[in-house]
């Protein structure tokens, strides 16, 4: 069992700024960077979970839901990683998202 808690951490952290981000931050691209995440994180344990089976994409639920969709895709995708490698590729996604999103 690989430690994903750096991944865990880092994904909170980011769903946390957001939370706390004001309307504007999220309307010029927070939320979007960040439903951008959600469904790369989503997609990614999809596949792993079913290979072979085209990922669903995670719908838009609203700027004020992106926090927690990062969130839940995130843990998801916890929940299947094998290895360092990809806990380290998603912490990178993460944290790219995060500057992205200026929060």
């Amino acid at each position: 069992m690989v430690d994903t808690t750096r991944l865990t951490q880092a994904v909170d952290h980011f769903a946390d700024r957001l939370r706390a981000a004001p309307q504007s931050r999220l309307q010029r691209g927070g939320a979007s960077q960040a439903l951008a995440l959600a469904r790369e994180l989503a997609r990614r344990a999809q596949m792993l979970e079913t290979p072979g089976v085209e990922p669903r994409e995670m719908p838009d639920a609203g700027m004020f839901a992106a926090a927690d969709q990062i969130t839940v895709a995130a843990h998801d995708l916890a929940l299947v990683l094998t290895d360092e490698g990809e806990v380290e590729d998603a912490v990178r996604l993460v944290a790219e998202a995060q500057k992205r999103a200026g929060v």
